[in-house]
């Protein structure tokens, strides 16, 4: 209810433009929004030795931030992966989710999607990636929760 609540005041707020129905307002969303992306753009590819940022993957625009209650924030990333039919989209969305979940500084909620049109499989792919239960019992494979830690972890 508190996340209708917070959804329903910020969306009035930017409507009407009102400064009371939002505390952070655009400049506090953007910033987040940049160290949102910070955080995503040094994820290793599984494949290639490049960052999701170096392959455009990720890009600053592919990052939204909206405050939904006080000092919490709803975190949307919409990522493309390099092909339409890209293998390994669900393991590239999981590597977002998991380093975003250690690392950012405040409260969220996440959403993580395909661009939309970017792959084949793009509706499938995105209800894995946004659900819970699927991402605990894919990090509990000691294989995948392996190539997750390597694309993950900062380089020296």
């Amino acid at each position: 209810m508190a996340l209708v609540s917070g959804l329903l005041s910020h969306a009035l707020g930017r409507l009407l433009g009102l400064p009371g129905l939002r505390s952070g307002g655009p400049a506090m969303e953007q910033d987040k929004a940049l160290e949102v992306y910070d955080i995503i753009r040094t994820i290793r590819d599984p494949e290639k030795p490049n960052t999701l940022e170096e392959l455009e993957v990720v890009t600053e625009s592919c990052v939204e931030v909206h405050e939904i209650g006080e000092d919490e924030y709803l975190v949307i990333i919409r990522f493309t992966p390099t092909v339409p039919h890209c293998s390994l989209a669900t393991l590239i969305g999981l590597c977002l989710r998991i380093k975003l979940q250690r690392c950012l500084p405040f409260k969220h909620k996440l959403e993580i999607y395909i661009s939309e049109g970017a792959h084949t499989t793009e509706e499938d792919i995105n209800k894995q990636i946004n659900d819970k239960e699927r991402v605990a019992a894919a990090m509990e494979n000691p294989n995948l929760r392996e190539i997750v830690e390597q694309c993950v972890t900062e380089p020296d």
